[in-house]
């Protein structure tokens, strides 16, 4: 048996998090699972889980092996895609995080229609709306809501974005139609707990300068659409990702207020750790991903 083998097995029991939901994941039994784990840490003289009846976790060196064997493999699986990209064939599994908001918007069709055009590539998705440590974490590409800072990234920008303030008809015929940013302090605020900012929502100047306005309200949710419902209640005003408050934009449900004030400069990104071999999937995923973006640009 081989360290390739026995590595790939201690990398499957991670990312499931337990022997048993590895063994079902990749079709194997929980006994073999085990057996070239303990063979593994055997070789290496190190105790690389601590086991329970129950559950298991990490050691330090476990963590740190898991780490850098995790790099090892996805090379080792890189250099191979590279070798098959004369043949055309794009096959393999892509594990890819993105957060919630984007699969649950219509923009998570694109993900959807990859998996239709690419049969042999299965996309393993982890939606969280936390940021994902690519490397630490075994990923092989986020997709990324933000005005983008991590230069350790390859990212390639999908689509612009812009984040919207927006309430209702009835909620401004209530209290009035803010017309600057620090009048949202005094009135009724939706706060998305997913939002870096919290209840302290960024606004920029004229001259670029930045600054915050703090709110607060009757509701706070770590979800987008909630977030969208209760303004369309008017409950109070929310700032909402443009592609999330569109389609209530359109209807009329929900007004667009202070549009000269919203940050600007922010996007949909495509990010993937810097690579000696780029897997031919992921790069076709992420061209794909782009050219759907363009022709869904209008819609």
């Amino acid at each position: 048996m081989d360290t390739l083998t026995r590595m790939r097995a201690f990398i499957d029991v991670v990312e499931a998090e337990g022997f048993s939901a590895a063994a079902r994941k990749i079709g194997r039994s929980k006994a073999l699972l085990s057996k070239y784990v303990r063979e593994l840490e055997d070789e290496l003289g190190a105790l690389l889980l601590n086991r329970t009846t129950r559950q298991f976790s990490l050691t330090e060196v476990g963590h740190t092996y898991y780490r850098r064997a995790s790099e090892i493999v996805r090379e080792i699986d890189s250099l191979a895609d590279t070798v098959r990209d004369s043949s055309g064939d794009v096959r393999g599994r892509i594990r890819l995080t993105a957060p919630r908001t984007f699969s649950d918007a219509p923009i998570g069709q694109s993900l959807i229609d990859f998996s239709k055009e690419h049969p042999d590539v299965v996309l393993d998705i982890h939606l969280d709306d936390r940021f994902v440590d690519l490397v630490e974490e075994g990923y092989d590409l986020a997709i990324r809501i933000t005005r983008l800072e991590d230069s350790s990234m390859i990212a390639k920008r999908l689509a612009p974005f812009s984040l919207k303030i927006c309430g209702s008809p009835d909620l401004i015929a209530r209290t009035g139609r803010p017309e600057k940013p620090q009048d949202l302090s005094r009135m009724p605020c939706i706060v998305d707990t997913n939002g870096r900012w919290l209840s302290n929502w960024p606004f920029m100047r004229e001259n670029g300068e930045m600054f915050s306005v703090p709110v607060s309200g009757p509701l706070e949710a770590n979800s987008p659409l909630t977030t969208r419902a209760a303004a369309i209640a008017g409950l109070g005003f929310a700032p909402l990702p443009d592609f999330i408050a569109k389609p209530a934009l359109e209807s009329g449900e929900l007004v667009s207020l202070l549009d000269d004030w919203v940050p600007r400069g922010g996007g949909i990104f495509a990010v993937y750790p810097h690579r000696r071999y780029l897997p031919v999937k992921i790069r076709v995923f992420v061209d794909f991903l782009a050219q759907w973006f363009r022709k869904h640009e209008a819609d």
